[in-house]
């Protein structure tokens, strides 16, 4: 069976745990890998993560036009690097290339283009991709559905030199519709990778849904799961959220 040969773009802290992932599952092969940076160019991301064989040359941003996915074709593009990064893979869309982007946030430009990819190819696009994060996100709608009425908080917990609100706890809030200010509690201390704990308070109990990322395979993982689902759906905007809750509704039996 051919393996499905795959693209990245980001080679930071997460892209390399990610590009690692697709190296060590044998139904893969890392095609290539672009950075910001002319840091390691021509080399091999395999190579620099420890590998003896080489896979997944990595290229510059500077090195992207319109004939590199021609000439170095893939069956899907992931991206783990930030939100500029789309306006390069134009091209690959056109072509109906799948495309997951795991970027935490993007402005309306990128969030517009990337809904105009979708209608070339499958995109899916989640802020964070990792399955347990989804699977915490459509358990609490179900549960804010049986009890409307719960007092609802959001506390999330990441390493100390994490600024902003996350992502994810932006969009918990979003989804669960609370106001961020006022529901959204945030904890900076050490290395926590990430943690996600959205608690219902009603009159004689107390139900927590949480979700800790213990390391950051779990994007990887992630992305391989959506890579996966995305090779067989047709041109559309995807999430991981919406594909979760799809295996929900078809895997509770109906009494």
């Amino acid at each position: 069976m051919d393996k499905t040969k795959i693209g990245i773009f980001g080679f930071g802290k997460t892209g390399k745990i990610v590009a690692n992932e697709f190296l060590k599952d044998s139904l893969f092969s890392l095609r290539w890998v672009v950075r910001k940076s002319c840091e390691g160019r021509h080399k091999f991301a395999s190579r620099l993560l420890g590998y003896p064989h080489k896979s997944g040359t990595i290229f510059s941003i500077d090195d992207i036009n319109d004939e590199f996915f021609s000439e170095r074709p893939v069956d899907a593009i992931v991206d783990f690097s930030d939100s500029k990064a789309l306006h390069l893979y134009k091209r690959a869309a056109e072509m109906s290339i799948p495309i997951i982007s795991a970027i935490s946030k993007y402005e309306k430009e990128e969030s517009d283009l990337l809904k105009l990819f979708s209608e070339s190819t499958a995109v899916l696009y989640s802020p964070n991709i990792t399955l347990g994060i989804n699977v915490l996100m459509v358990a609490a709608q179900i549960l804010q559905k049986i009890a409307p009425h719960a007092d609802i908080e959001i506390v999330e917990e990441h390493f100390k030199g994490k600024k902003e609100v996350s992502g994810t706890a932006k969009k918990i809030a979003n989804t669960l519709r609370l106001d961020l200010e006022k529901h959204v509690h945030s904890i900076r201390v050490g290395d926590i990778v990430g943690r996600h704990e959205i608690i219902f308070g009603l009159p004689n109990q107390t139900i927590r849904l949480s979700h800790e990322s213990i390391g950051r395979s779990a994007f990887g993982e992630g992305a391989i799961f959506a890579v996966n689902f995305l090779r067989e759906q047709r041109p559309g905007l995807y999430s991981m959220e919406a594909v979760i809750a799809d295996m929900f509704r078809k895997n509770i039996p109906v009494c």
